[in-house]
């Protein structure tokens, strides 16, 4: 069976940019994204865009549109976030030949460097902002961050995938779900408020320039706890960490207040990201982009490591939760 992206090829990419009333020169350049289909596109005359083409029947197009207007609002309060381009009060979202896209000025940057306090305090001052506006009202068309949608959905794709190994069935239904029990528990403990969020903050969606940082990827965008934005920025061991995270709050905190139960959210939140993982790569398998880039996820060692994974997990979330000096 044929995948939608199959048809997306060079020329249908030049025409829908075209379609914009954008003057392409030809130029393609493929970005590294899995999810969509990112590409810099030359345009006559002016700076590259990039190009981001959504991935069919993931997200509605209240969805998408709630993405863009959550950018568009951070850009416009001086929040270094990369927002859409629009080229009337149509809006920023495009659609040629059954492909939804959105095209975004090119911005470069690098990824910040792991563990630098300096940097993190920076980010963590930009993320407190986003935070400060993300509380004003929730997402209505886009997904919370929930174990229901992000495990256990997570969870039977896997089980339901030809990529996980029959000797290994049980091995994984058993750690899988007990890890996912005890997330749920330690989740609805905390009853953490739900804003909206960045969603999927790590490294790789943060540019950084002689400017500071701005970021990018706003595709996963949902209402979740604060904490989300924060936890995957540290590295290290448990005492790098803690410092590093009391850095980040350095920042965070002189615009908007983390719940500090919230702490105790970070490993639950860990464990839930492992699982919706390997649930992502099965659900994605028949993407011919995904077996080309992930390789070792048809090795039998991938899954026997992952359970193994799961199991020191929930292990993990009997130690006691990040203090901060």
């Amino acid at each position: 069976m044929n995948h939608p992206y199959e048809r997306l090829t060079p020329d249908l990419i030049l025409d829908a940019v075209a379609s914009t009333g954008l003057h392409p020169d030809g130029h393609l350049l493929a970005l590294n994204s899995y999810e969509n289909r990112v590409l810099q596109v030359g345009i006559e005359d002016q700076s590259p865009m990039v190009a981001k083409f959504y991935r069919p029947l993931r997200w509605s197009d209240h969805a998408i549109v709630e993405e863009h207007e959550f950018s568009s609002e951070l850009a416009a309060q001086e929040i270094p976030v990369v927002a859409p381009w629009q080229h009337d009060e149509a809006g920023p979202l495009f659609s040629h030949e059954g492909f939804r896209f959105a095209l975004f000025p090119r911005r470069g940057g690098r990824a910040p460097e792991p563990g630098d306090l300096d940097q993190l305090e920076w980010i963590g001052r930009f993320i407190g902002r986003i935070h400060l506006a993300g509380q004003a009202r929730p997402f209505a068309h886009r997904p919370s961050l929930d174990v229901a949608s992000m495990g256990w959905t997570a969870r039977d794709s896997v089980l339901h995938s030809p990529l996980l190994p029959p000797h290994e069935r049980e091995g994984y239904a058993g750690a899988s779900e007990a890890l996912l029990k005890e997330i749920e528990k330690r989740i609805d403990a905390v009853g953490a408020q739900a804003i909206r969020l960045h969603g999927d903050c790590h490294h790789g969606n943060i540019l950084w320039t002689d400017a500071g940082p701005h970021f990018v990827d706003l595709d996963d965008c949902r209402n979740g706890p604060a904490i989300q934005d924060l936890w995957m920025l540290l590295n290290g061991e448990r005492g790098e960490r803690t410092v590093q995270l009391s850095a980040m709050l350095d920042g965070y905190s002189m615009f908007h207040e983390l719940d500090p139960r919230e702490l105790a959210l970070i490993e639950p939140l860990r464990g839930l990201r492992m699982v919706h993982y390997s649930g992502w790569l099965a659900n994605r398998w028949q993407d011919p982009a995904f077996p080309a880039a992930f390789t070792w996820v048809e090795s039998p060692h991938y899954w026997s490591q992952h359970i193994q994974d799961l199991r020191q997990q929930l292990d993990v979330l009997s130690e006691p939760p990040l203090q901060l000096y």
